[in-house]
């Protein structure tokens, strides 16, 4: 079930505070909105209003026995948004995956994805350039209108829902690291490639690719001296 507004604040803030006062939010359901005025990415940044883009939030519950890490739900995201954004430029468009979650076309950001857990939730909100792409001073930026035209916004929405549900359910049968699998796969990152990483706290690391740890998915980055070094958090390039 979709639920579209025309405009909100935030939909993963609407949902979460929905989660937290006992309403709750059906697993599978959505919240989507023509506009959002307070929307946010990862690591705090502001997420573009995105008029005529993809905006929306769904929740996953987290169940009581043990399985992937809830962080790794982000692997999913990413996945989902790719499913849905083949299923309307087709699978030999240039998409694709670059670590933690990001969506990329030609080369440039497509989307973005922020997970915030709340009360044995995970609240999962995503933007997708659908129609225009913002300008981001420090980085390449993409919208499916630059390849195709871009979809009704009810028509993607109800692809990426069921991408998602597809996902998920796989997720949570066969485990983390068939995510993982799925997402090298598709990801521009090779064995030994070059990277640079720009952490959290502002050091910057460079050193080549040494795979994902199937345990959480964190990148492992080889560092000139052979060591490795686990990246949970961080910007890539």
């Amino acid at each position: 079930m979709i639920t579209l507004v025309e405009a909100t604040g935030s939909t993963n803030a609407d949902l979460a505070a929905a989660v937290r006062s006992g309403e709750g939010w059906a697993e599978g359901q959505w919240l989507v909105a023509r506009r959002q005025t307070a929307g946010r990415g990862r690591q705090g940044r502001e997420w573009f209003d995105g008029a005529g883009n993809f905006m929306g939030s769904t929740v996953v519950v987290l169940g009581p026995r043990a399985g992937p890490p809830p962080a790794s739900l982000s692997f999913v995201a990413a996945l989902a948004v790719r499913d849905a954004a083949a299923g309307v430029i087709g699978e030999g468009a240039a998409l694709a995956l670059k670590w933690p979650n990001d969506v990329l076309l030609g080369g440039g950001k497509l989307s973005g994805i922020l997970l915030e857990m709340v009360r044995g939730h995970i609240v999962v909100g995503i933007g997708v350039n659908l129609a225009r792409a913002p300008d981001v001073p420090d980085r390449r930026t993409a919208a499916l209108a630059d390849v195709a035209p871009p979809p009704p916004l009810e028509e993607f929405a109800a692809s990426l829902a069921a991408s998602f549900d597809r996902r998920l359910e796989a997720w949570r049968t066969y485990g983390l690291a068939a995510s993982l699998q799925a997402f090298l796969a598709g990801s521009i990152h090779a064995a030994g490639s070059p990277l640079t990483v720009h952490d959290t706290d502002g050091s910057v690391r460079s050193g080549t690719f040494a795979g994902l740890d199937e345990s959480d998915g964190a990148l492992r980055l080889r560092l000139a001296d052979g060591s490795e070094r686990v990246i949970r958090a961080g910007d890539i390039s």
